[in-house]
């Protein structure tokens, strides 16, 4: 798990670097320029580095094919298909828009110049230097809201399978039945991420998913038959994901330069540490209790605990694009 953790921090900063230097921190989904991209689009992207759950009951049904064990072959089969996109990556993503041989000359000064417009803004209200990134408390306290984001995530990512699996249910079945939360999610998140991109608002868009989902994770601790699980469940890992959405656009309204790689790296490195936590206190609490409802209540503490921190530290960015600090956040230095 450390060294998948490890692989998974380093690929999202890269990740969220090649998003910096392509899309304009402003894009919206009612803008025609081709150089924008919205949040809804962002939202699907994100979505998409999930692995399917509903194909992991399926693949665990090969077990005893060519002589390897079921994981053996969902390892195989999911493994394979990200190393060469990864290989792929070396020959298709472009360093900037400047080698970009897609965008024409009118796009690339389009987006050149949004690009520095951001850049700007971020330089002006929050930090481009090393050092500023690494010590200011409010990179500090984003990684802390990232980080219980983190717990749930991973939390019930890694343990619904076996929470499914409580009622009786077959592998196959709980395969499919792990993809419905997900099924919701996407659509949720994209139109969570469309309507904060439309209003400009951030701060609600994030605690108000996280503490909706905190109060489905308590439900669910409590919810003694199937289709009351699913449906707790589909709510609280919607209210995750839509919260993701709109996120990442708060480091990256105060980040700039050399300290957007290194802000970024640290909030992403301290959140992910959360794929740890969550996943061990679940798993603690079930073996220590025999069932899920503290391990779920943990869960929703923890997401209530993200929505509270979210409130303090949110920012509103208008309608025009532009950047604004919200009092509370720019009071963090």
């Amino acid at each position: 798990m450390t060294r998948n953790g490890l692989i998974k921090a380093a690929v999202g900063v890269a990740a969220l670097g090649v998003v910096g230097v392509l899309f304009v921190r402003s894009a919206r989904s009612v803008r025609a320029e081709p150089f924008t991209v919205s949040r809804e689009r962002l939202a699907r992207w994100t979505l998409t580095i999930e692995p399917t759950s509903s194909s992991s009951g399926v693949l665990l049904g090969l077990d005893g094919v060519h002589g390897l064990k079921g994981w053996q072959w969902l390892f195989i089969i999911e493994g394979v298909p990200a190393v060469l996109l990864g290989l792929a990556a070396l020959k298709v993503l472009d360093d900037g828009p400047a080698k970009a041989k897609w965008l024409s000359a009118p796009e690339l000064k389009g987006l050149s110049t949004a690009l520095a417009a951001d850049d700007h803004s971020a330089r002006k209200h929050g930090y481009s230097g090393l050092v500023e990134a690494m010590t200011r408390p409010r990179i500090f306290a984003l990684a802390l809201l990232y980080f219980l984001i983190v717990i749930g995530l991973y939390g019930i990512g890694f343990w619904m399978p076996q929470l499914t699996q409580n009622f009786g249910v077959a592998n196959l079945t709980v395969g499919l039945l792990t993809g419905i939360p997900y099924l919701v999610a996407s659509i949720v998140m994209v139109l969570c991420g469309w309507n904060s991109d439309r209003t400009g608002e951030r701060r609600w868009h994030i605690a108000l998913p996280l503490l909706i989902g905190a109060a489905a994770f308590a439900w669910s601790a409590y919810a003694f038959d199937l289709l009351a699980a699913m449906l707790a469940l589909s709510i609280a890992t919607a209210g995750i994901y839509a919260a993701i959405a709109s996120f990442w656009s708060l480091p990256t309204a105060i980040l700039s330069g050399t300290g957007a790689a290194a802000g970024l790296a640290l909030i992403n490195s301290i959140g992910n540490l959360g794929g740890f936590v969550g996943p061990t206190v679940v798993g603690a609490a079930k073996e220590a209790t025999g069932s899920f409802t503290r391990a779920l209540l943990f869960l929703a503490a923890a997401l209530a605990l993200g929505g509270l921190l979210a409130l303090i530290l949110g920012q509103r960015v208008p309608a025009n694009g532009r950047q604004r600090l919200g009092r509370k956040f720019a009071s963090f230095r």
